[in-house]
């Protein structure tokens, strides 16, 4: 028997020499195939990669930018939906080289408490095609890069991103990768796309949107129905979107608009996602891209309800989330009896009480009837500016109490106003019975000057933030309009409580001083806190706007104050000429405030010059916030505006103290500053993610832990109580 030969035969050995030499051959191409480096952050691995081996001069080619984000986390869509930032790719590519956008695969709806986030878990491609010159020699090798940015977040978020790179070789000819062809192929495939036989048509019910689907025949029941919009402030995305069958299998979506809707809403484009498919047999597609006309009419919706942070000292101040309805309404009405000892309030509130006091006042009718109309102006006045506020966050507006206040124009005019009061109480000039009690006025008169002097009350008081009412507006401005006006007709009736009952019991005024000589002085007296205010209000104006406002503002006040001398001092034969100029300076007096009114002169400014030197504060983002606490560094962070009386107390009385400012040195915290003086979405957002609309708000941030939300009135011992809690 023989056994095998383990000599190669002649056959063998040309084989052999065969494959050796197509090995060297190959050899060189090998040494330049695509090679890339995944960077690894903290939570994301991150890369490019390609579908082909190699670049083809002039032939488009798709790149992606892969990202396996760890389990738990998540990062962003490009319309990251409640919060959140999305992806960005910056590239650096040889001359001639051009790189699409990111064409988006379709995102998840990513629930995070009560907010509803659009984004990717696990690993996403996210392809870009890149298009070589068409003269790019074979043979070289060319390198792309990047830089990626995103946020990834879990119960923190992160600004994280990566530079990265991707060298090629180019060739006349490419081949599939082994590896990411595949891949990117099938995320290309998943891509959303038009839906091919589908009639769609959206069409705006007021705050909802009615999205109806009819399928062409044989399509199979796309199951659960997702829309995401393609822009912000379109669809709300924490809101549930209902879905409906009728006939023939046509999906009804109803979709709820945006509570920051704003702008021109004429088209709905998004992605709508069936857990099902679209398809008919064979076709899995499961994301549709939509783009149609939107009939009918659209108002900005209600804003869901946010959870608050934790509040500290929680009998002083509930947190939004946790708060009825009745809580809310009594929380407003304790909030408004508070407001009357507020430094804006208070002179009003002095000078009508006194009115009470001065002789020939009425009888006990008159006097019961005067505290009514009190009452009803203060309460509709409140009612008002509700509706008003109401009314601009359903167009889209991003406002908050003491909104009015952020326009230049308000305060020039509400400056011009405190200025004329002010001189009336000095004895400049007379006019009707505003704040007067005297007698020999008609009762008429004396009930609508107490109405007038409710409603002023108001104006004067919506720069102040009372204990109490930071809870009962973040509650009233996330809830329906009836508890919305409920809350802030509460808030009015506490406020209106001490002069109205003063007002129907006499013998509670056996208090105030006996009626005298004394009561004109007192009166001249109280025009200096108008005055103040005045000054405020142009210290207001230069933190909006710059000194040029001032100025303008000052020179039309001594112009006011020339004219409405001159009109009472001169009454007799010359009189004329002087009432003249006097109207002539009171036009002059318009035409120089009339860009301030008109909202010309609203510059660059914007944010205050005490904000601005204070070199103890960082101006604040939400990244700049995120970026420290993950750092480690616990932030306090002051939502505050020059036209909030309460912000600049506390920040006198509590913030500015040595002794509090080495105690948050000592504890390593960091000072944040968000400032409110001019209209800031940003901010707004974030005092309503607090369950909050007004300033003041102080927030205690800690690295790991739940934040801590402080009352609006501070004292250092609840600060320094805070700080002890790191």
């Amino acid at each position: 028997m023989r056994t095998a030969s383990h000599r190669p035969s002649v056959r063998g050995l040309l084989r052999l020499g065969a494959a050796c030499a197509a090995f060297l051959a190959c050899a060189p191409i090998a040494s330049v195939t695509a090679t890339a480096a995944a960077v690894k952050t903290d939570h994301v691995e991150a890369e490019l990669v390609a579908e082909r081996t190699a670049l083809v001069p002039g032939q488009p080619l798709a790149v992606a930018l892969r990202m396996k984000i760890e389990d738990g986390w998540h990062t962003y869509w490009r319309n990251p939906g409640d919060s959140g930032l999305p992806t960005t790719l910056a590239w650096t590519l040889p001359a001639g080289f051009v790189a699409s956008e990111i064409e988006w695969p379709a995102p998840h709806a990513l629930p995070v408490g009560p907010l509803v986030n659009h984004g990717y878990e696990g690993e996403v491609l996210q392809l870009v095609t890149v298009t070589p010159p068409a003269d790019l020699a074979p043979g070289t090798t060319a390198t792309l890069k990047a830089r990626a940015d995103w946020l990834v977040c879990k119960e923190t978020c992160i600004p994280d991103g990566a530079d990265l790179t991707l060298s090629l070789p180019v060739a006349a000819s490419a081949a599939i990768d082994a590896a990411w062809g595949p891949r990117i192929a099938a995320t290309r495939a998943a891509l959303p796309r038009p839906l091919d036989g589908w009639k769609v048509d959206a069409t705006g019910e007021g705050a909802t949107i009615r999205l109806a689907l009819a399928p062409p025949p044989g399509a199979r029941d796309p199951g659960t129905l997702h829309f995401f919009a393609l822009d912000d402030a379109r669809i709300e995305p924490s809101a549930p979107q209902r879905l409906a069958r009728g006939d023939a299998g046509v999906q009804v979506l109803t979709l709820p608009v945006s509570s920051q809707q704003s702008g021109e809403f004429r088209r709905l484009t998004g992605v709508l996602v069936a857990s099902e498919g679209f398809g008919v047999a064979g076709d899995t597609s499961r994301a549709a891209s939509i783009d149609v006309p939107l009939a009918g009419a659209v108002v900005a919706g209600p804003k869901p309800r946010l959870a608050a942070a934790p509040v500290l000292n929680v009998d002083a101040a509930p947190a939004a989330a946790s708060t009825t309805f009745a809580a809310a309404v009594a929380l407003a009405f304790v909030g408004g009896l508070i407001l009357n000892l507020m430094p804006c309030v208070f002179p009003i509130l002095s000078l009508k009480a006194l009115s009470l006091a001065a002789p020939g006042h009425g009888d006990a009718r008159s006097m019961r009837i005067a505290g009514v109309a009190f009452a009803a102006g203060v309460v509709l006045a409140f009612v008002a500016l509700a509706g008003l506020l109401l009314a601009l966050r359903s167009a889209g507006e991003q406002v908050g109490w003491g909104f009015q206040l952020q326009s230049p124009a308000m305060v020039t005019a509400l400056a011009l106003l405190f200025f004329v009061l002010a001189l009336n109480l000095s004895g400049v000039f007379e006019f009707g019975t505003l704040f007067a009690g005297a007698s020999g006025r008609s009762l008429a008169n004396r009930h609508a000057d107490a109405f007038l002097s409710g409603v002023l009350a108001v104006v004067v008081a919506s720069p102040c933030t009372a204990p109490f009412m930071g809870a009962a507006l973040g509650y009233a401005l996330t809830a329906p309009a009836a508890a919305t006006l409920a809350v802030f007709v509460a808030l009015g009736l506490g406020m209106a409580a001490p002069f109205a009952l003063l007002s129907w019991f006499p013998g509670w005024r056996r208090v105030l001083p006996r009626p005298g000589a004394w009561m004109v002085r007192m009166k001249q007296l109280l025009a200096f806190p108008l005055y103040a205010t005045v000054a405020w209000l142009a210290w207001v104006l230069g933190a909006q706007v710059d000194n040029d406002a001032v100025m303008r503002l000052l020179v039309t006040l001594v112009v006011v104050a020339f004219a409405l001398w001159a009109w009472r001092a001169f009454r007799g034969g010359a009189s004329r000429a002087f009432r003249a100029v006097a109207a002539a300076a009171l036009v002059g007096a318009a035409v120089i405030a009339w860009p301030l009114l008109r909202g010309d002169a609203i510059a660059s400014a914007t944010a205050s010059r005490a904000t601005a030197v204070d070199t103890a504060w960082q101006p604040w983002s939400p990244q700049r916030v995120a970026e420290l606490t993950q750092d480690g560094r616990p932030v306090f962070v002051d939502f505050t505006a020059a036209w909030c009386v309460t912000c600049q107390v506390n920040k006198q009385l509590v913030l500015n103290d040595a002794g509090m400012r080495d105690a948050f040195a000592r504890r390593n915290v960091t000072l944040v500053r968000a400032d409110w003086t001019r209209r800031d979405p940003a901010i707004t957002r974030a005092l309503a993610s607090l369950g909050r609309n007004g300033v003041p708000v102080y927030v205690l941030y800690r690295p790991g832990r739940e934040p801590l939300l402080l009352p609006e009135v501070l004292q250092k011992r609840l600060v320094e109580d805070a700080l002890a809690t790191l």
